[in-house]
């Protein structure tokens, strides 16, 4: 056998040219595009990036059209990340409820979103404590015995049948606001009360005794869907309220760890 034709030949000089090229091919390409794109979110600051995350979702899921203003979204939304990050919920939760008792009872103030899935699980009515007032919420508080609602972050907690029969327990997250609210026995629970027919007869929802109550033929479904430490958010603007949990730079340090960590992460997308 001739070594020089061997060696020579078109088809091995063509064979070997494909291997040097191929050698210089990397290995997982889509990892470099990946990098450059964490590259690009590490010049933004903690802050910014919260924003802009914070107004893609809500942009994403359309929440204007539901009449979920940008600015409650947002809280709900720095407390739902620095609630995760006090290892208050589980870490791979992304259910967030928001109920909104700055508006009218008439209207459907209460939000289930998905956060992993940019998506609107539920709209709904929800009802304030009789003690805050009758169709706007003015008045809250943390004290026993004030048929008031109360302000802040809940974690969800265990289910169980009582007098309203299928309910869920609520944990306060924010001491002086809504940290009694075992005490209270302020749980989420459904009411007759809260319905269309309602509405038409009182020109308002009926009043709890301080507890989040929802719909009757929706209850199963909100429980289920915002059982095992989720957040929930009741909001009104009150200039008494305060929240460790609305650090927004703490909350942005958290976004901005996690596209450090986790190279899949497109804020905007």
């Amino acid at each position: 056998m001739d070594i020089k034709k061997i060696v020579f030949s078109p088809r091995i000089v063509l064979l070997l040219i494909a291997v040097i090229t191929l050698s210089w091919v990397p290995v997982n390409p889509v990892s470099e595009v990946k990098y450059e794109m964490n590259k690009e979110h590490s010049v933004l600051s903690p802050l910014e990036l919260l924003k802009n995350e914070a107004s893609a979702i809500y942009k994403n899921i359309k929440l204007e059209n539901v009449g979920l203003s940008f600015n409650v979204f947002e809280e709900a939304y720095i407390g739902f990340l620095n609630l995760k990050n006090s290892n208050k919920i589980n870490q791979d939760a992304s259910i967030l409820s928001i109920a909104d008792f700055d508006q009218s009872s008439k209207t459907k103030r209460l939000w289930i979103v998905d956060l992993d899935k940019d998506s609107l699980l539920l709209n709904t009515w929800v009802s304030h404590g009789r003690g805050s007032g009758n169709d706007m919420a003015t008045k809250f508080s943390n004290q026993s015995n004030s048929y008031q609602s109360s302000l802040g972050f809940y974690v969800t907690g265990e289910v169980y049948n009582g007098k309203h029969g299928r309910s869920l327990r609520l944990d306060g997250m924010d001491n002086g606001f809504n940290d009694n609210a075992r005490n209270r026995a302020i749980v989420l629970h459904g009411a007759s009360y809260v319905s269309s027919q309602a509405i038409k007869s009182l020109n308002r929802l009926g009043l709890s005794h301080g507890c989040p109550a929802v719909p009757v033929e929706l209850t199963n479904e909100i429980i289920d869907l915002i059982k095992e430490k989720t957040v929930l958010y009741i909001h009104a603007d009150s200039p008494a309220y305060h929240s460790v949990y609305l650090n927004y730079e703490e909350a942005g340090k958290r976004l901005l760890a996690y596209t450090n960590l986790d190279s899949t992460f497109q804020v905007g997308i």
